[in-house]
């Protein structure tokens, strides 16, 4: 057998090289004082830069320099995110682009501001015609990877698109926030169309709705509640930024850094956004909770529950790696205000949808998992865990009624209005510098060989 021409046997002999020559004693890491995955000793982020932008605290220092865990609190632009989110909903309206506005300006909008930004948002949703028909002839079963293509593309649109000053940073940010949910649906039904044999629905994007109940009326018609669009709309603010370090962000300022234009560094924000270990992990919630809504039984007994948890620790169960999907963050410790603010609406949203008994065994198994979490661990862990916002993201967009081909998208779509104000703040920094850490090689220099000596 071949693939793609290369005989199969020295395919699986560079298989074996790359395996050999990849291999590094992780010993060497604390020998040389390497800061894996730019992470210290006790786990925290290597400080590698300065922002103003957002703030992820799940723990403190205390004098004697010990991590203490605390509440946790995101802040955007130092305003704790809970605060913004009780603000509009008091008021009955939708704040995502109250907090797109905030987070690239550094300002909360005043009313004639607000109206003024969301009018201009909601004029530049529609995508060009030879994109669109573009869009609709890409062929592919990941909408990310054509989210990523359809930003390159977007580059050949702007005659200034590698114009990095600051007012073009500001249109080139603005329209690409603007267009991303009506890309999003797009893409979504080319793909059922494709791959579901079903038939296409284009809609136009309504100027009259707000970004969540437009990308629901894209995607589905008139064929949601009030409450699903305030879900959808609390779920983009939460999800619009996560500081500086998070995997695609910490892209977007190093791509940005290089001086590079908008679209690729928005493009290699995506990519990688599109892995598993950032991205995808509602969704590896989600086939968790569909599993042990299978093999529970009994949803309200404790003892089962407990006992089938232990058994996913010990890797008896599930897939084999000992996770629980949905506990635990690499900055929160007592609680995600994230995962807070999402469970309060999924109770009311799995009140509308007749889901309540569903909805009670995540919080049944929200609360067992923790206890049995820190059981396993014991002394080997150092700080208590959470569930994070994942935990429940999965659940509601699925109550909302929302495909999992978009789980993913959606979070791009959100996480764009703290991407481009990072990429802002990385480009107008009087003094910046291109990001370029150092690996040492741990090699020995070898002495080259002739072809003709080499066995």
């Amino acid at each position: 057998m071949e693939t793609n021409n290369l005989p199969e046997s020295l395919l699986e002999k560079l298989s074996e090289s790359i395996e050999k020559n990849s291999h590094i004693d992780t010993g060497l890491f604390e020998k040389y004082n390497v800061k894996r995955g730019l992470r210290n000793s006790d786990h925290t982020g290597v400080l590698v830069g300065l922002t103003r932008i957002g703030d992820v605290v799940g723990y403190r220092k205390t004098e004697e320099g010990a991590l203490e865990a605390i509440d946790g609190q995101l802040l955007y632009r130092g305003i704790n995110v809970a605060d913004l989110v009780r603000g509009f909903q008091q008021e009955r309206r939708h704040g995502f682009d109250e907090t797109i506005y905030l987070l690239l300006f550094g300002e909360l909008p005043t009313q004639a501001q607000l109206t003024r930004f969301s009018s201009f948002l909601a004029a530049n949703r529609a995508l060009p015609d030879n994109l669109k028909n573009s869009l609709m002839s890409l062929h592919g079963k990941n909408i990310m990877n054509i989210l990523a293509r359809s930003v390159l593309v977007l580059y050949n649109f702007d005659d200034d698109s590698d114009d990095t000053t600051p007012h073009q940073l500001i249109l080139q940010s603005l329209g690409l926030i603007a267009k991303f949910p009506t890309i999003i649906a797009y893409a979504y039904h080319n793909y059922i169309h494709q791959f579901k044999g079903k038939t296409m629905s284009i809609r136009h994007p309504n100027p009259a709705l707000s970004t969540a109940e437009n990308l629901l009326y894209l995607l589905k018609g008139n064929k949601y509640t009030r409450l699903d669009a305030d879900v959808l709309d609390l779920a983009l603010v939460l999800h619009a930024e996560h500081g500086g370090g998070n995997n695609s962000t910490f892209t977007m300022r190093v791509t940005s850094s290089s001086g590079t234009d908008t679209y690729s560094s928005v493009a290699s924000a995506i990519a990688s956004l599109k892995g598993p270990l950032h991205g995808g992990a509602n969704l590896e919630v989600m086939q968790m909770m569909d599993h042990l809504k299978r093999e529970i039984h009994d949803w309200k007994d404790e003892d089962e529950i407990r006992n089938y948890l232990m058994r996913i620790l010990h890797k008896q169960a599930y897939n084999g790696t000992g996770k629980i999907y949905g506990i635990g963050h690499a900055v929160y410790t007592i609680s995600d205000p994230r995962a807070i603010l999402l469970r309060e609406r999924a109770k009311d949203l799995a009140e509308e949808k007749g889901l309540d008994g569903e909805f009670e065994f995540y919080e049944r198994i929200e609360s067992i998992a923790i206890q049995t979490f820190m059981e396993f661990k014991g002394a080997k862990v150092n700080k208590t865990v959470c569930t994070n916002v994942d935990f429940y993201s999965g659940f509601v967009y699925a109550m909302i009624g929302l495909p999992q081909e978009i789980y993913t998208p959606l979070f791009a779509m959100s996480r764009m209005a703290g991407w481009t104000a990072h990429r802002m703040e990385e480009l107008t920094f009087e003094q910046r510098r291109i990001i370029r850490p150092a690996y040492k090689n741990i090699l020995e220099p070898r002495q080259y060989s002739t072809l003709a000596s080499r066995t």
